[in-house]
């Protein structure tokens, strides 16, 4: 679904995370982003893909990743998540689109025989430079991190 691919240079972001902290990708700079964007807070497959990223974000910090989820939920509702599931890492309150926009991650969805706007889950691997590096689409929700890492 995204018009960016493998190679490309990642779309700069500016956004608030769960604790009210200004994320942006240049303050990432110098470290492998793995910046994974989820349709919903508290819905199954979410909460699913989010654990994965919890329960092995101690690899992926060895490794030398920074963590960074999106979804258009509010910095409350992230709130909530994280709290809920003890996740580490910032989850960006997107209420405007602009980052899954840039991105290109929304779009028309079908779901149980109904069609609707949403973000599509898709996971961008970005390098030190800010290049993307691998594009996940449809991410095995609980075998997130095995994928990210070429274990699966």
């Amino acid at each position: 679904m995204t018009h960016l691919k493998e190679g490309d240079k990642a779309p700069a972001f500016k956004g608030t995370d769960q604790h009210g902290n200004t994320v942006k990708l240049s303050d990432l700079k110098g470290k492998k982003v793995i910046l994974y964007f989820y349709p919903r807070d508290m819905t199954p497959g979410c909460t699913a893909q989010a654990c994965n990223l919890r329960d092995n974000y101690q690899v992926l910090l060895k490794k030398g990743y920074a963590v960074v989820g999106v979804s258009n939920d509010s910095e409350k509702s992230h709130q909530k998540f994280a709290r809920k599931f003890d996740l580490p890492f910032p989850l960006l309150a997107d209420e405007d689109r602009k980052i899954v926009e840039a991105y290109g991650v929304y779009g028309e969805k079908k779901f149980m025989g109904r069609i609707f706007d949403g973000i599509h889950r898709t996971t961008f691997l970005i390098n030190e430079k800010g290049v993307i590096e691998r594009i996940i689409e449809r991410p095995d929700t609980q075998h997130h991190t095995e994928e990210i890492l070429g274990d699966r």
